[in-house]
This record gives structure tokens, sequence and C-alpha cells, in this order.
């Protein structure tokens, strides 16, 4: 790069980062488009709307109320990932969906639960609407005349395919009528046989109406027959202060690994710091472009993608560090430690971005909010390490940066011996694996529960106090929620505002007869509740089975595919295995952590969770690189173990400083945040450490021992 596009690139990229951070902060135009403060925000940040529904059957079967609540679930993730649907007492479900302000507008878009048939001109029964898989609004093209036409697209259950076929060879050229509460929506002509469960209804006048009528055939599938019994406005279930503080730790934490990069690695660290400033920049703005919901495990992922975002430079000027310490020119230095970079860091990001595809695919509820922050965070840390960075550091020595003491060196050192303690560390990690399901026995019997399960696991009681003043969140933060904190001693306690009225909505954990009478009167004694104003309900877990049945699976196909993806990449499967272990590792070391703390295992859990494994396979990644480069300068097979102790300690400075950029971010969370953040911080923590002990003390060894004593192409 000449010195003339060298100060131009320096120039545009003060104008660029200069008019990303005001986007970010105060957005464009008198909208202020694009501003983080018009994020799509979930339930926990910014509130929205509750609906509750009662069956018409009095005593609904658990399985039928079961179906409905999956299904409803899947409805109503079109208006958030976050949307959240459970049972409340024994025939009433309610439905929480954040971001919205209205009610009825909600309630006019997903229509009104009723029974749905589809009947034929003799009034005979073809379908039901269970049989129904989906249906959606949209727009097709006439195939004769090429037009536009607006039509419903309907998908059936594999019964409901058999059925269809049957019908519509038996009404070829008659109506078959959509009847929905006994009133006919529409009266189609069946034109073809259809015979495999993909169906389109035509004839509609604008978009409007065939979503319209999707929407009605969409409800009308459920198992249930529901009746709408209430709905209301409800506010954020963090308050401003709890948002307003770890948007504070983040900001005080990203300023520290500026800060601490600069020191580091002088003028690359503050070409780091620049590049992570914009890529935090476009990750709001993105989130706003794609209408993506932020949440509390929202959080967790840009958490772990700005974690990747600092692995990504370290990894680059580590390279260039050692580059210049082996002789070479600053300018060799560059061109070669961003080669030499670029493969760990493209392992390590597509592996991690394999899982968030699965997960966001597979997966439901939080868990596809959580890959997509995920996936989106991953793509832009890859473009501002790889592209921006190398951009502006080529600028910075265009324009006359060139000196070697700007850039550092790395002091060669001695390979230390990870591979010599190997027993001792496999011995402290089966101590450690083996204290998950020891613990988990342990509180079994104490207790009859293995973990703290949350109400969102399994359920809890919903209390509605209507106090004598209008409470603000802050004050129901500071006041409310420590006094059921005592009582029920358990920090995972979840309050919502009802807009617009003196009502509060606390949920917990079940709580006994004596709980919820020590509850009634610290509302009386503290706030003068009238306690004939004080109603409780049993209810669901917002985490259903078919759920967790969904985020297993979908963590199963992540993990095989991660495991395919790095033997493909490093041609052994060996390092796969061995990845693969140490994943397992990590998560079970967490899951004892979560045992012994008894910290609840609520939705953050699954998001925590996912984190772990992403910055677990990510560390990880990073040495078998440097091993599968090292392996191949291998001249005898005895210098295997010399080989694997080098790429180990030549990784270390990256593993340390990687784990602590991350370790800062989350501190600070946990320092500044109120009870739930806190909860949510503390087992992430954990995972970062006992990821940076597992990828430098257990990855190389496994496969060291691997390569060694398993399959015909051992040393």
């Amino acid at each position: 790069m000449k010195k003339n596009k060298g100060i131009v690139v320096l120039i545009l990229t003060v104008l660029i980062t200069g008019f990303l951070v005001f986007t970010a902060a105060v957005g464009i135009g008198p909208t202020g488009t694009g501003a983080a403060k018009h994020i799509k925000t979930g339930l926990d940040l910014a509130g929205g709307v509750s609906i509750t529904y009662e069956t018409k059957a009095e005593n609904p079967s658990a399985s039928d109320m079961s179906d409905t609540i999956y299904k409803l679930q899947k409805r109503v993730e079109q208006y958030s990932t976050e949307a959240q649907v459970y049972q409340e007492g024994n025939n009433r479900i309610s439905v929480e969906i954040p971001g919205a302000t209205d009610a009825n507008a909600i309630l006019t878009e997903l229509g009104k639960p009723g029974s749905l048939q589809f009947m034929d001109t003799e009034g005979n029964v073809v379908l039901e609407g269970s049989d129904v898989a989906d249906a959606q609004g949209v727009v097709g093209e006439d195939n004769t005349t090429k037009n536009k036409q607006y039509v419903v697209s309907l998908t059936l259950t594999k019964e409901g395919a058999a059925k269809f076929a049957e019908a519509t060879e038996a009404n070829l050229n008659k109506q078959i009528a959509i009847v929905y509460d006994n009133e006919t929506l529409s009266a189609p002509v069946v034109q073809s046989v259809i015979s495999d469960g993909n169906a389109q209804i035509t004839g509609m006048s604008s978009i409007e109406e065939a979503k319209n009528l999707a929407a009605a055939i969409r409800i009308g599938s459920l198992k249930l027959e529901l009746q709408e019994l209430r709905s209301n406005v409800v506010a954020a279930q963090l308050g401003t202060q709890a948002i307003n503080t770890s948007v504070k730790a983040a900001g005080i934490g990203l300023a520290l690994v500026i800060l601490f990069m600069i020191i580091v690695y002088l003028i690359p660290g503050l070409v780091s710091g620049i590049a992570l400033i914009i890529y935090v920049c476009l990750d709001l703005i993105c989130l706003n472009a794609f209408d993506l919901t932020l949440t509390l495990p929202g959080i967790a992922g840009i958490i772990l993608s700005i974690g990747m975002a600092v692995d990504a430079n370290v990894i680059i000027y580590a390279r260039i560090k050692e580059e210049i310490a082996s002789g070479k020119s600053v300018r060799t230095s560059l061109q070669s430690g961003f080669k030499k970079a670029f493969s760990a860091i493209f392992d390590g990001n597509i592996t991690t971005l394999i899982a968030a595809f699965v997960l966001n695919w597979l997966g439901s509820g939080s868990v596809k909010g959580f890959a997509q922050t995920l996936a989106l965070g991953i793509v832009l840390s890859m473009f501002t390490a790889l592209v921006v960075s190398r951009l502006i550091i080529y600028a910075l020595y265009a324009v006359g940066v060139r000196d070697a003491k700007f850039y550092g060196k790395i002091k060669p050192r001695e390979p230390i011996n990870f591979l010599g303690k190997k027993k001792i560390f496999f011995a402290i990690s089966i101590v450690l694996v083996l204290l998950a399901p020891v613990m988990m026995g342990v509180n079994q019997a104490s207790s009859g529960k293995a973990l703290n399960y949350s109400l969102e696991f399994v359920g809890g009681t919903s209390t509605n106090v209507t106090f004598n003043e209008d409470l603000s969140m802050d004050e129901i933060d500071s006041k409310v929620v420590p006094l059921v904190e005592d009582i029920t001693g358990d920090a995972n306690v979840q309050p919502t505002k009802v807009v617009n009225s003196n009502q509060v909505i606390i949920k917990t954990r079940t709580l006994s007869v004596d709980e919820r009478e020590a509850l009634n009167k610290a509302m009386v004694d503290n706030f003068q509740v009238d306690e004939t104003k004080i109603t409780t309900e049993s209810i669901s877990s917002t985490i259903s089975g078919e759920m967790r049945k969904d985020a297993v699976i979908a963590v199963v196909v992540a993990t095989l595919l991660m495991l395919v993806y790095i033997w493909f990449r490093f041609k052994d499967i060996r390092f796969a295995s061995s990845a693969v272990l140490a994943l397992i590792h990590d998560v079970l070391v967490v899951l004892a952590f979560y045992a012994i703390a008894k910290i609840s295992i609520s939705n953050t859990f699954i998001a925590c969770m996912l984190t772990i494994v992403g910055y677990s396979i990510n560390a990880t990644i990073v040495i078998f690189d440097r091993i599968r480069e090292n392996k191949g300068m291998m001249k005898k097979k005895d210098e295997l173990a010399t080989i694997v102790n080098a790429s180990i300690t030549q990784t270390l400075t990256r593993s340390i400083y990687t784990s602590l950029t991350t370790f800062i971010m989350v501190f600070l969370l946990f320092v500044m945040g109120v009870s739930s953040i806190r909860e949510f911080a503390l087992p992430l923590m954990v995972g970062i450490l006992c990821g940076a002990y597992s990828s430098v003390c257990i990855t190389g060894a496994l496969w060291y021992v691997m390569k060694t004593k398993i399959g015909k192409n051992r040393a």
C-alpha cells in the first residue's frame, strides 16, 4: 500500500468509525434509525404483551395441554423468538410476547382460538384443524398468466396429508370449505389431487387477507379450543437500573480490554481497539437491521462474539510479534502474521458458526435467539479482524509507522513440558467431571432435586399482588424482590409489572402453603397491601418438554457436525474426538458448579452452556492449528511430544490473554449487575476458566495419547 492510499484509508477509518458510533448511539434522521435504543428486546429488558387463554374443556388432558402449548409456542415465534407460552393452573395457557405494546392488535393478528374443520359440500368433515402443521399468507405467481397473486400456503401433518389426498380425489372440481367456529372462512374449489401434504388457497384480494386467513387456520389447528380470559401490557422484568448497570459494565469492560490490548501489543493493540469499536457498533446496528430480539441470553452470545473478536486479533498480533522476533522485517511479519493466523481464526469461527446455524435451525425460544445473536457476532468479528484490522495496520505502515519497536517481539521460550504432567491433569479433570454426578446424587438424596431447577424448567407459583401505589420496576427490584428472595431462599425471582395499574406479577419456584402465607404476610406488613388483592396460581414450565428435546437434539447435531468439520479440516479424527471430549469435560465441570453452588437452572442456563461450548471449541482449535502447522515440519516420530509441548507453549500467551479479556467482560457484569445477572455471570466465569484450563492442559494431551496409542498410524 502506498503512502497516499494509506492516508486515505486512515481518514476513512476515522470518518466511518465516527459515523458508526453516532449511528449506534443516536441514530440517523428524526426517528433515530439504527440507534441501539431501537433494538427489539425481550420481556426481561423491555416488557410486552401478556395474554391468558382458557380452554373450553374444563379438564383437558395433560397431553392435550402440552401439545397445544408447544404448537402455540411455534405460532407466537413469528413475533419474537423469545416469546413464552406456559400453563397456568389446570386449564389456562399464558402467552408472553416481548416488544409488543398493543394487546388488541396481537389478539387480532394471532386470531381467536377455536375449532377448525375442512368440510365437503355434503357437510362431511374431511380434515381437522389438528391435521394442519402450518399456514402462511404469501405472494405467489399465477402459473398461466404469470401475474402476482395472494395465496395461503398450507402444510399438513403426515396423517393430514393422507386424509387430504383421499378428500381431494373424492371432491375433484368441488368445493372444500374451511369452517372456523361454525363460520365459513373460505370455500376453494379442488383443482387437482393433492397427495404431498402441501396445498395453496388462491383468490385472495390482498396479502392482508391471505395473512388473516392463514392466522385463523394456524390458531384453529391447536389441539384444544381456547377462549381469551385476559390480556395485559407488561413492563420489563429488569428495571432501568439493571439495564443501565449492565450497559455500563459492558462499556467499562470494553474500554479495559482495548487498554489492555494497547499495553500488550502497542500499535497493533490500538488497531484492534478501533476494530473492536467498529465491531460493536456494527453488531448493534445489525441487530436493528435484522430485527433480532435481544435478551439476557442474547447478551451472552454478544459477550462470546466479543471474546472471539478479541481472540482473532490476539492470534494475529501474537503471530506478528513471533515473526519480528525471528528476524523478519516488519512488512514481511505483517503479511506472514495475517497469513499464518488465518487458518486458526477461520476454523475456530466456522466451527462455532456451524453450532449457531444448527441451534437456530433445530432450537426454539431462547436457544434460537442466542444462536442468531452469536452467528451475527461471529460473521462481523471475522470481518473486522481479517479485513478492517488488516487495512488499518497496512495503512499505518504505509504512512511511516515502520519501526519494529511499535509492534513488539516475543522472546523465545523453551517449551513447557505439559505432556509430562498429563497424568496429573487427567486425574484433576476426572475428579472435576465426577463431581457433577456425585453432587447431583447428593442433592437428590438430601432435597429430592438433583439440580436447583427454576420455574422455567419445572414450573412454579405466580403471585399477583395489587399494591396501593404504582411502583416502578427499580422500586420493585430494590424493595419487593429482596423480600421475596428471603422467603423463597432463591435468587430466581421474576417480577412483571402490569402497565397502567398497581398490579405486579411475581413468579417464583413452587411455594409451599407456609411460604405462600409468609409472602402474603410480608406484602401486608411491608407495603400495607390488602390481602384480598393477592392471588396465586400454579404455572407450568416456560421451557416445555418438547423445547428441551429440541435443544438437546440441536446440541447433539451441532456437536456431531463440529466433529465432522474438525475431522475434515485436520485430516485426523483424533483431533475431532479429543476436541469433543474436552468440550464435554467443560460442560460437565460447569454442571458440577451448578450442583455445588445450587445456582438456579433457568433459561440462562442453556445460553450459558452454549456459550461455554463455543468458547471451548474455539480455544481448542487454536492449539490444534499450531500442532497441525508444527507437525508438518516434524522429522522424527519421537519429536511428537516436543511438537505438542511447543505448540501449547507458543499459544499459551494467546490462551491467557483471550481468557483474561473475556473474563473481564463477564466479571464486570457480575460485580455491577443485579442478582439475576450475577447468577448468569458466575457460571460463565467458571466456564471461561475451565475452557482455558482444558484447552491448555487437556486437549493436546488427549490428542497425543490417541495419536500414540490408537489407530494404525500411531507413533
